[in-house]
This record gives C-alpha cells, structure tokens and sequence, in this order.
C-alpha cells in the first residue's frame, strides 16, 4: 500500500513537471518526516496505556513488585523501545536515495535501541534487588553480587552490539580476535573476578549476612555489615565511621562474626580477679558461723560441714592440726558464694556455659575467672550487667578475709614512708 501510494505521488508530482529526481528526493524526505511523525505518536499512545492501565492496575493490586519496577521506571523505557523497535523496521525503505545518510541513521537508531535495551535490563535489575532484599531471606542470602556481575555481562554484551553496528558485522565475527584482550580483561576486570568468586563462597557457606555483627581489626572493622556487593563489604563501625573491605578477603582472611553469639541467645562475661595469695587461709569455726549467716550458702556450707566432719571422723583425723583431713579455706567458700550469687541473678542464662573457676596462679595472684553468659546481648545494658557482677565481687572479698592483688600505688608508698 505505501509503495503504491508513492509512485501515485511520484506520478503527481512528476505530471506538475517535477523531475523524477526531485520527486524522489521530496518522497524520501516526506517519508521520514512522516515515519518520525508515526512514531512519536506511536509513543505517545504507548505512553499513554501505560499510565492509564500498568499504573492503575499496579495501585490496586496488594503486591509491590509492580509498584517497584513502575518506581524504577521499567514500563517508562518499554515505551521508548517500542517506537524506537517500529522507526528500525520500516526505516529500510526510506531515503534509500541517499545511501550514506540511510546507513548513518540506521547504525544511530540501532545503537539507541542497545542503549535504551541496556537501560531496561538494568531497570529490571534493580528492581529484582530491591524486591528481593523486602523478604527476610535476603539478609542470609544476598543476590546483590550476582546481580553485578549480570550488569557487567550486559554491558559487556551492549558494548559488542555498538561495536558491531559500527562495523557492519551484525554477525559478530569481528570477535574472533577477542581472546588476544582476555588478559587484558582479567586484569581490569581483577577485582570484580575476585568479588564473584568471593561472594558466591560467602554466600554458600553462609559466612556473612547483611545485619551481622562482624570484627576485622586488620581493617579496622568492628560493626554492623550494612551492604554486600560484588567487590565490597560495608560495615558500619560502633563509632558510626563506614569501614569498606574487599569481598574476597573475608574468605582468604580471618575475621569474626558475632551472629552465633547473637542467636545463642546469651552474651559471655569471661572475666577474672587477682586474689592475693597471702589472705587464703584454713577457715576457723569463728569464720564458718560468720558465713553461715550468709543466706545464698547456708545450706551449701551445712552439707558441706556434715560430709568433711563425716570424712575426717571415718578416717579418725588428728583436728587439732589444720593440715589434717579435710577443710574449708576462705577461698572455697568464696568460690561457692560466687556461684550461688550469679545462680540468682536473673540476667545470667543458667542454659548455657556456668563456670566459676580458679586459673593459674603467678606473680599477680591467683585468678578467680568468671565464665557466664548474659541473657541480654545489647551492648549498654550488657556492659551494666557486667559491671555490677564485678562491682558486687570487689566489694564482697574482705567478707571472706580475703584480698585483691594489686600492685603498689603511690599512696601505698606514701603510706610505707609515713
């Protein structure tokens, strides 16, 4: 119908005494006005259903996955390529008079066409990721990575296609000689390599996830992990400061991940205290009714008193020397107070690790250790519950004749001199 249309137009034009020439020229430029004009509004139309249909179907739908690509503007660039797409197909019968213009405005309409392609794909995924990070499980398993690395294979694939219609070779033989550039691509392309073999690692073996607590003094990260992608961690540090450390070197370094402390439901309060060897001492019977009106060990300090006197009874013991049978010493008795105490505090999880232990003894004392763990993991409150745990301990030692090594200060010198 069009090239009917034209040669009635040709043999109008010509009958007035037009040249064909002229009429052929007048025809060809007339034809591409006319195919710009269909086409833009061919996109207006497009445009024009989206807004009207896409955008009232997505606002009455209870999903958010059309409500995101609409906000990335996926359905927007749709309308341009459709136009784009039409102008490409009916664009090889016009001004076939002028065959370098033809070929320039083809080769320019087909890089838009890569282009605007590109920016689709790239709507779409974005739109899959932020989709996706809106379930829980994208906190364990993160698709950022993976969605970088589609974007590079789609960059790449666009800068071939502009390649290719600048060369005329729409069949892509020209990348026969590519492999000679592949070391020149690993090289560049080095860290991102590195990331996708890195994230997938960490990925599968569910090293990291966004929102864990991780530490890696060597990069001066110790915080919240925020963003996983391919070539990067972020971690929002305690401070409030933004550490960035390369994805592959949580997998060739060490770091720590607090996310086991987290779900365990407790928080470990592993410290100790130096008692000075010098106050631990054989408990006397004044010392044993002095602790048995503590109310915590009253009744471990009778049964214990009940199975000492029956050994030493058995084995008919001499009591009047002390190092005869068995006895309490200040220190024992401490030991079974200190349990008993953190046994009633409420904030320690009986359900995990319980250990009041006496470590090797040195220059500094005998270390009394305290492995328990808190039932509340937030930091503030964790370090408060630890501290009054300690603030008690310090301040019930002389109650058991005992005392905390230290080293001399300068009062204890000013004392000594005065």
């Amino acid at each position: 119908m069009i090239e009917s249309l034209n040669t009635s137009i040709r043999e109008f034009l010509t009958g007035k005494g037009v040249s064909e020439y002229i009429a052929n020229i007048l025809l060809d430029v007339g034809n591409f006005v006319l195919l710009i004009i269909v086409c833009y509004l061919i996109y207006l139309i497009v445009r024009t259903l989206i807004r009207s249909s896409v955008h009232t179907f997505a606002a009455k739908t209870k999903s958010h996955w059309d409500d995101v690509m609409i906000k990335r503007k996926v359905f927007a660039r749709i309308s341009m390529l459709i136009p784009l797409i039409i102008f490409n197909l009916y664009f090889k019968n016009v001004l076939i008079d002028f065959p370098m213009i033809h070929t320039l405005i083809k080769g320019l309409i087909e890089i838009f066409i890569v282009l605007t392609s590109l920016t689709i794909v790239l709507a779409i995924l974005d739109s899959l990721n932020e989709i996706y990070q809106s379930y829980d499980i994208s906190k364990a398993r993160p698709i950022k990575g993976y969605l970088q690395v589609a974007k590079i294979i789609v960059y790449i694939l666009a800068v071939v296609s502009v390649i290719s219609v600048f060369l005329g070779d729409q069949g892509f033989g020209w990348l026969a000689g590519f492999g000679a550039f592949s070391a020149v691509l690993m090289l560049v392309f080095k860290d991102p390599i590195l990331g996708f073999v890195g994230g997938i690692q960490l990925t599968s073996n569910n090293m990291v996830r966004i929102g864990d607590w991780i530490s890696m003094p060597k990069y001066g990260a110790d915080g919240t992990v925020t963003d996983i992608t391919l070539t990067t961690v972020k971690v929002q540090n305690w401070d409030k400061t933004i550490t960035t450390i390369p994805t592959y070197t949580l997998v060739t370094d060490y770091f720590q991940n607090w996310r086991g402390m987290e779900e365990s439901g407790g928080r470990r309060i592993k410290r100790s205290i130096n008692i000075d060897m010098k106050s631990v001492k054989f408990c006397s019977s004044e010392m044993l009714e002095k602790f048995q009106k503590i109310h915590v060990i009253e009744s471990y300090l009778s049964s214990k008193n009940k199975e000492l006197q029956a050994h030493n009874e058995k084995n008919e013991l001499d009591n009047t020397v002390l190092v005869n049978g068995r006895r309490q010493t200040n220190l024992g008795v401490f030991r079974a107070y200190l349990k008993e105490y953190l046994r009633n505090k409420p904030e320690v999880n009986m359900d995990m690790t319980f250990l009041v232990r006496q470590l090797q003894p040195s220059e500094n004392g005998i270390p009394i250790e305290v492995y328990v763990f808190s039932r509340i993991q937030e930091w503030a409150l964790y370090e408060d519950i630890q501290a009054d745990i300690f603030d008690h301990i310090l301040a019930v030692i002389p109650e058991f004749e005992l005392q905390v090594f230290q080293h001399p200060t300068g009062a204890d010198f000013r004392r000594l001199v005065d």
